[in-house]
């Protein structure tokens, strides 16, 4: 046992960093001081530490992800907030995944400042902080996503039995952020697992590295609540998506073909139906771009608790802090692309953008929105 102890005691010592002889190598954690050196996880100890321009290279990525995330999320929480063609129930749902991806990228200055001092710089009290930030955006962006599917499954399937509301939609933000307070208060108070720095010791997440039976079971249950949940929910409200707009224009083509006709729609119709197809594109990707970006966070996670731990370089654990930040950049700008409304607006807002939208597509959706809110109406 006393081996053991002794064993563990270099990793421990910040004056131990650094290796021996003529070219010395610097271990992760040298820069820490002794009373912060406990946060670390060990397997972090023992890696060497990266060259400095790749500690600057990511500072500089992240000020560039939190400039882009806090225009565009900002600029669609304006938007969206303020707009009275957006103000319906559904694009409450939208309004809350932008609060999500720009809180997301609010924590990016911590990251900026450790990274410029290459290391674990602002301590324990400022990692629990980013954690916890991290934990509520990324879950909340995932449940978020499902909701925007499920709306978009209603809408296009049970065009005739719209049955969301703005008290409905709110409740649904609500029970989101509930949903994902477990799950941050857990690891905060260490009541279930802990935040710990990860990779360059410049960003940080739950504990998925210690060795014992608690860690591994947190990491397999928030693994099943944050990331197969609201993919299985995605997964199948689109599937379903796509299976009715198959189904639906099969059966047109069949029916204008018995009555020998080439399409059984009207302009209104053709028209309303790419606008409402455009917006259901847009959440398809938004919520691809999640599954793509946060698969190698959560493959990451269930390494470090269930697998081998060697495979978990520092450079190789950024690569997923990244994406996750990245897509929170990105989401704004699909928008931005593929919903007719808010391009509407973006053009008469901020016409030195060069945005258009066309005329057709613009009516329809305004007739959408009409018709949405007579609903709310009607149902209140």
């Amino acid at each position: 046992m006393e081996s053991l102890c002794n064993a563990s005691e270099p990793p421990l010592r910040p004056a131990a960093r650094m290796s021996s002889g003529s070219d010395e190598l610097q271990f992760l954690g040298w820069n820490v001081p002794p009373d912060q050196i406990q946060y670390i996880p060990e397997h972090w100890l023992t890696q060497l530490e990266p060259p400095a321009s790749m500690h600057y290279m990511l500072g500089v990525f992240y000020i560039f992800l939190f400039i882009a995330s806090t225009l565009g999320n900002g600029m669609v929480i304006w938007i969206f907030s303020t707009s009275k063609s957006l103000r319906t129930p559904s694009n409450m749902f939208v309004l809350n995944l932008a609060v999500f991806d720009l809180i997301m990228c609010l924590k990016a200055p911590i990251f900026i400042y450790n990274s410029f001092h290459r290391g674990f710089a602002l301590g324990n009290t400022w990692c629990q902080i980013f954690a916890s930030i991290g934990s509520y955006s990324g879950i909340g962006a995932g449940m978020t996503n499902a909701a925007i599917g499920y709306d978009r499954y209603n809408v296009i399937t049970k065009p005739m039995n719209r049955n969301m509301t703005f008290t409905k939609a709110v409740m649904m933000n609500i029970i989101i952020w509930l949903y994902c307070t477990p799950w941050v208060v857990l690891p905060l108070t260490q009541f279930w697992d802990r935040f710990v720095p990860e990779g360059y010791l410049t960003s940080c997440s739950f504990d998925y590295l210690s060795d014992n039976f608690d860690t591994r079971l947190f990491v397999g249950t928030i693994f099943f609540f944050s990331f197969v949940c609201p993919t299985l929910m995605i997964l199948y409200y689109y599937s379903q998506i796509v299976g009715h707009v198959f189904n639906h224009e099969k059966a047109l083509r069949e029916q204008a073909k018995k009555m020998n006709v080439e399409s059984l729609r009207s302009n209104v119709d053709k028209s309303k139906e790419t606008a409402e197809i455009r917006i259901a594109k847009a959440a398809i990707t938004i919520c691809f771009l999640f599954f793509v970006s946060w698969t190698p966070y959560g493959v990451m996670s269930l390494i470090g608790a269930f697998g081998d731990k060697s495979l978990l370089t520092p450079g190789a654990t950024m690569i997923p802090a990244c994406t996750c930040k990245l897509v929170a950049c990105i989401d704004p700008f699909v928008y931005a692309i593929s919903h007719p409304r808010y391009r509407m607006e973006l053009q008469k807002r901020c016409p030195w953008l060069g945005v258009t939208e066309k005329s057709g597509e613009a009516a329809s959706a305004q007739s959408t929105t009409t018709q949405e809110q007579t609903q709310q109406t009607s149902a209140a």
